[in-house]
């Protein structure tokens, strides 16, 4: 199983270009959204905020422009967020793949938390009196440095890679088919698209509480891979199932929402080259067909007066 799981991350390495190609890794330009059916009038939807307050290594107009772009053709007011006092009351805020300073180029253990104790303070309590926050943390180290916020909420990360346990390495397919893609308001037509399948590419897993509504679901067999330094794995590295653990949930904190997610590409669009090539990850790649839907059904879920 060990060898199995070392093969298949290494693998993931090769064909889905992980984020670990820090300098050749850079958002899809040739890819601008062109939605026909906008679910807000152009700039006259809810306000998105994107964290850049934490060493984010998704900006606004960097990693994440696709995502920003995507988000404005459906009319949402995208800003960077560079003052927690800038927002509002029941605005969003994307929190995507942040990590302490001491971290920045230096994946190794221990990782440190990305956010202060009076920064975790601040966001529960604007959550609770109605805000909106969608925490993306990707495989370590943003999955370690992300999980005091988490646990704030009650959620659990597993600091590593996680996989799906599947005889070829492909990018991690959730579906109704294999029975990783839950029901759930974000799947079932409620908000936006019904869909049957969400693509992922090499994220992290965490484990949810009773409240939580899972959306991407682990099954026996799946792992997480642990490794002292980022994607370095020997005989040592530590293995965990994660039957029973999720890489995307929402949950209802107050009078506000809360969505989590354990991977980041699959929400924007990305090259990389190396030497094997150039390679589409995210929303622009042929294995992720109802990336962009899904990614819309999160935002009128998290964008919804009503926190049902």
């Amino acid at each position: 199983m060990f060898l199995r799981g070392i093969k298949s991350i290494i693998m993931s390495f090769v064909m889905c270009c992980s984020s670990f190609v820090i300098a050749q890794q850079m958002a899809d330009a040739s890819l601008v959204a062109k939605l026909s059916n906008p679910y807000h009038k152009l700039d006259k939807g809810p306000r998105v905020f994107i964290d850049e307050t934490h060493h984010n290594f998704h900006t606004k107009d960097g990693r994440f422009k696709p995502f920003s772009e995507l988000l404005t053709q459906d009319g949402y007011q995208v800003k960077s967020m560079l003052n927690f006092e800038d927002l509002g009351a029941t605005d969003i805020l994307v929190i995507s793949n942040a990590i302490h300073s001491k971290n920045v180029g230096n994946w190794r253990q221990p990782i440190l938390s990305a956010f202060s104790v009076e920064d975790i303070k601040a966001i529960k309590k604007w959550v609770n009196n109605g805000g909106r926050l969608l925490i993306i943390a990707d495989h370590m180290p943003f999955s370690g440095a992300a999980n005091a916020l988490a646990q704030s909420f009650g959620f659990e990360f597993c600091d590593g890679f996680a996989q799906l346990s599947q005889p070829r390495r492909q990018p991690d397919v959730f579906s109704e088919e294999n029975k990783r893609l839950l029901s759930s308001p974000l799947t079932d037509g409620t908000f936006g698209t019904a869909l049957k399948s969400v693509t992922t590419f090499t994220g992290s897993s965490f484990q949810i509480p009773p409240e939580a509504t899972g959306v991407l679901k682990f099954l026996k067999g799946d792992e997480c891979l642990q490794p002292e330094i980022a994607w370095q794995f020997d005989e040592e590295t530590k293995v965990k199932d994660l039957e029973g653990s999720y890489q995307g949930a929402i949950m209802n904190f107050g009078k506000g929402k809360l969505a989590v997610f354990g991977e980041a590409a699959q929400f924007t669009a990305q090259v990389v080259t190396n030497n094997n090539g150039t390679f589409r990850f995210g929303f622009n790649s042929e294995h992720a067909p109802h990336n962009i839907d899904f990614l819309r059904n999160i935002m009128l879920w998290l964008s919804a007066k009503d926190t049902k």
